[in-house]
């Protein structure tokens, strides 16, 4: 597979647009220098990121076919990660009581609690691992592409994933919000509770995420619903699971106070731009190497 690479020295789309939010994140890093935590460090990774990105593009070698596929995956998660010191210092004070003021304007009540009426403990637990199974479900898509070389669809699902992440993060920083199981905690009559699994699951996603402001929107539901549309390009019949899966987790990010509704109806909003503006982008980014990817 390298050596097909040879030839394929150019930037791809996904490689344009993380190298831009490289770009865009050394900005942010400069203006805030002295209110963000470890600043140069941060953009020493992104730099050293950027140059490793260069080294398998124009050095190809036999790790060069597998790293320009799924290289986004850790880049992605990098960036995600440095949410928790990117946000408090550059947006120190949280959204969440503005999120929190628009669902009950819409709803009379904050959904997180009205939602205890039915509370049990085995929809709980069916919940989070629902939740928890997140990441998977969305990768489960490329896997599946990656092992039916369908190598064109992997890379335009690759990039609709990176670009569904990377706007949620932009999100993150412009409504910086920790979510209502933080906010509304006074609120609530009792903590949840599973059947077997519910306290590591969620004792895991904590520790992963760290302090995240990462609520506005609802990357849950964004990267779901983009998640679902891929499997349907698989194959007809994974739609329906992922479609059942995508109504769950939908109502897990509410049910399990992980997020307001406000997030939810912004996450799905944004998935619908996204899967319209995305191809053109597509298109675009390859130049006159265009191809006919990410249609219906």
């Amino acid at each position: 597979m390298a050596a097909l690479l040879k030839a394929e020295t150019e930037l791809w789309p996904v490689d344009k647009l993380i190298l831009a939010y490289f770009g865009f994140a050394a900005i942010l890093l400069l203006i805030w220098w002295t209110t963000i935590p470890d600043a140069p460090w941060l953009l020493g990774a992104h730099v050293a990121a950027a140059t490793l990105l260069a080294w398998e593009l124009w050095h190809p070698n036999r790790t060069s076919w597998a790293f320009r596929h799924w290289y986004p995956v850790i880049y992605v998660a990098f960036c995600y990660k440095e949410m928790a010191l990117l946000v408090p210092g550059i947006h120190p004070h949280p959204a969440d009581q503005w999120l929190a003021d628009i669902d009950y304007a819409i709803w009379h009540a904050h959904p997180t609690v009205w939602l205890e009426r039915i509370y049990s403990a085995a929809l709980t637990e069916y919940l989070q691992i629902v939740y928890t199974l997140f990441v998977p479900a969305v990768l489960w898509v490329a896997w599946l592409l990656w092992r039916k070389r369908r190598f064109t669809e992997f890379q335009y699902y690759a990039f609709l994933i990176a670009l569904g992440y990377l706007v949620s993060y932009i999100g993150y920083l412009i409504v910086p919000a920790r979510g209502p199981r933080f906010l509304l905690k006074h609120l609530q009559h009792a903590p949840l509770q599973g059947l077997w699994l519910f306290q590591t699951m969620q004792g895991n996603l904590d520790r992963l995420e760290s302090t995240a402001y990462d609520c506005f929107p609802s990357g849950h539901t964004e990267l779901t619903i983009l998640a679902w549309w891929g499997a349907r390009k698989v194959r007809n019949s994974l739609s329906w699971p992922y479609f059942a899966y995508t109504l769950s987790i939908i109502f897990a990010t509410v049910y399990l106070r992980y997020h307001y509704t406000i997030d939810v109806l912004a996450g799905a909003a944004v998935a619908g731009v996204l899967l319209v503006a995305a191809p053109p982008l597509y298109r675009n980014l390859q130049g006159k190497r265009g191809l006919q990817v990410g249609r219906s």
